[in-house]
C-alpha cells in the first residue's frame, strides 16, 4: 500500500478521518512533503526565509488506522527504508533557533542530493552523507488528552514560556482547525527530532485511541543532535513501515530501539564550560556550539551563518559531564568525514 502526501494534515486531533486502515505485519510506504510545505524552493533567497508561513509547517501524511490497536496498548512502528528528493533545504529564521539571539538575519542553505550526499553552494568542501529520518511521527491524542495537552500548554504560557500559537486559520483539514500544533514533542510522539530512527530502528508509542490514527513527516536528510538552527536538511520523500501492536505495553513516553551508528572516523571537538554561571547545561552547550561556529567560519572561510547550519545539520551536542562542581561540560562534535576538501580543523584558528 502506498498513501500519497496529498493525504495530510498539519495538527493532531483525534477526530480527523483515516486516510487508510492498515493490518499490524502488513508494509505500507507513506510519501511526505518537506516539513516547511514546499514554501522554499532551489529558486529562493535569503529574504523568503522572511515570508514564511511557520503555521502551515508540518504536513504529515496519515492518519492510519491501525487494526486492532487500543488505548492502553503499545504500537511499535518499524522503519523500514525512507525515499529522498533531490533538494533539500536548512533556513536560519529569525526568532527561532538555540541562537536566536546572535543570528538575527533570515539565511538559507540550499542542498543538492545525489548519491547519498548533500551538497551546498553555502558551504563549499563539504558533503553531508545520508541518515534520513523523520522529524515528526506520532499518534493522535484522545480528546481527553488533547484537552490535557492544551491546558497544560496554555499554563506554560501564562507563565511566560514559549508555546506556539494556535494559527487556526493555518490548520488543514478544516477538521483539524481546534488541533495541537504538531511544533513540540509530546507523549503521544510527535516533533521528535531523533536522528537515530533511520531505517531499521523501531519506534513504540502509547496507543491513547482506537487505531492508534498514526501519522509521519517532516523527513530530514541528515540532522546534528541538537538541531541547533532549528531546521536539518529539510527534505520530501517517502518512508516504508510496518506495525506491531504489544497488548497493554504502553509506557507514559515513546522509546525506540536505534542500529548501531556506522563508524564516522575521526570527530573535531570543541567544549563549552559554563564559568560564569555554574551548573548550567544549557549554557555549556551554548558556549560549545559557538566555539564550534567561529571555529569553523575561520577554517571552512565562510560565513558564520553557513557554520551555523552546518552544525545544525552534522554536529553533535553531548553531555560529557554533570558532576564536576561548579561547571557541567558540553562537547560539540563534527564528524570530519562531511570535510571534502580533506583539511585539519584542529590547532588554533
Amino acid at each position: 500500500m502506498r498513501i500519497p502526501a496529498s493525504d495530510a494534515h498539519n495538527r493532531w486531533h483525534p477526530a480527523l478521518e483515516p486516510v487508510a486502515s492498515v493490518q499490524p505485519g502488513a508494509e505500507v510506504t507513506l510519501e511526505t512533503r518537506d516539513g516547511l510545505d514546499g514554501q522554499l524552493t532551489p529558486e529562493s533567497t535569503n529574504a523568503d526565509v522572511l515570508t514564511l508561513d511557520l503555521g502551515l509547517g508540518h504536513p504529515l501524511t496519515g492518519p492510519l488506522y491501525v487494526e486492532g490497536a487500543q488505548p492502553g496498548d503499545l504500537l511499535e512502528v518499524e522503519l523500514l527504508a525512507f525515499e529522498e528528493d533531490s533538494f533539500g533545504t536548512t533556513a536560519i529564521i529569525p526568532g527561532f533557533g538555540f541562537l536566536a539571539d546572535v543570528f538575527t538575519e533570515p539565511y538559507l542553505v540550499k542542498w543538492r542530493i545525489e548519491g547519498g550526499l548533500a551538497r551546498a553552494a553555502e558551504l563549499p568542501g563539504v558533503a553531508i552523507p545520508r541518515a534520513t529520518f523523520p522529524g515528526v511521527v506520532g499518534v493522535a491524542p484522545s480528546l481527553e488528552l488533547l484537552e490535557r495537552f492544551r491546558a497544560r500548554e496554555e499554563a506554560i504560557r501564562d507563565a511566560g514560556g514559549a508555546v506556539a500559537d494556535p494559527a487556526p486559520e493555518t490548520a488543514f483539514p478544516t477538521a483539524a482547525r481546534d488541533g495541537l500544533r504538531t511544533i513540540p514533542p509530546r507523549e503521544t510522539g510527535g516533533n521528535l527530532d531523533i536522528r537515530q530512527l533511520v531505517a531499521g530502528s523501531r519506534l513504540f508509542l502509547p496507543v491513547h485511541g482506537p487505531g492508534a490514527l498514526f501519522s509521519i513527516g517532516d523527513l530530514h536528510f541528515a540532522q546534528g543532535d541538537g538541531e541547533v538552527c532549528g531546521t536539518a536538511i529539510e527534505i520530501a520523500g517517502a518512508v516504508t513501515v510496518r506495525f506491531r501492536v504489544d497488548r497493554g505495553g504502553a509506557r507514559r513516553f515513546p522509546s525506540y530501539v536505534a542500529p548501531s551508528e556506522p563508524a564516522r572516523g575521526p570527530w573535531f571537538a570543541t567544549t563549552g564550560i559554563p564559568v560564569d554561571v555554574g551548573m548550567d547545561v544549557n549554557a555549556a552547550a551554548r558556549a560549545a556550539l559557538l566555539e564550534m561556529i567561529d571555529h569553523l567560519a575561520v577554517r571552512l572561510d565562510v560565513e558564520r551563518a553557513a557554520a551555523y547550519a552546518l552544525c545544525s545539520v552534522a554536529v553533535d551536542l553531548r553531555i560529557s559531564e554533570v558532576v564536576d562542581v561548579p561547571y557541567p561540560l558540553v562537547s560539540a562534535l563534527l564528524p570530519l568525514d562531511v570535510l571534502t576538501d580533506d583539511q585539519s580543523l584542529s590547532g588554533t584558528a
